[in-house]
């Protein structure tokens, strides 16, 4: 019991201009995948300069993007910026923290569907594209992005028989 008040206690104040979140554990392993070995993957994109103008380009395209613009609507576009930046200079190594929450709870109630998350992929790839990321390391990190899917699709109905 004292261990995770202890971590919540830990936790950084948000900066003033995010919208305040209930309070959870923070840790790395909440970016849902772990980072790449050595910089290469890094470099490949730039390093921060690079991930914050993807990640910049990908909210923009998504919060205009007639498929999945309602999903955005209401959402902390200041935090959804600054975790997903975290999240992904922890995941291509680049030596951040992830402070953002878990995958699951994060999308909870955001009903994400895959065709939702088929667009949200390829505003990605236009976002790495236009900041020249090679298409090999562009497929590297969508394959260890992609797992992640299970926690944040919404499957609607009856879960299919496997």
């Amino acid at each position: 019991m004292i261990v995770p008040l202890l971590l919540l206690s830990l936790q950084v104040a948000p900066p003033a201009d995010e919208q305040p979140v209930a309070p959870y554990v923070q840790s790395d392993a909440n970016a849902g995948a772990t980072p790449f070995k050595g910089d290469g993957m890094w470099r490949a994109f730039h390093q921060q300069a690079g991930v914050d103008r993807i990640v910049d380009g990908l909210v923009a395209r998504n919060i205009v993007d007639p498929r999945i613009s309602d999903i955005f609507k209401g959402q902390d576009l200041v935090r959804l910026r600054r975790v997903l930046k975290e999240q992904f200079c922890y995941i291509l190594g680049g030596g951040c923290r992830y402070t953002g929450r878990a995958m699951r709870p994060a999308h909870a109630d955001m009903g994400v569907q895959h065709a939702d998350l088929a667009a949200l992929v390829e505003n990605l790839q236009a976002a790495m594209r236009e900041e020249h990321v090679g298409f090999a390391a562009q497929n590297r990190f969508l394959a260890k992005l992609a797992p992640m899917d299970r926690d944040i699709v919404k499957i609607r109905g009856p879960r299919p028989k496997e």
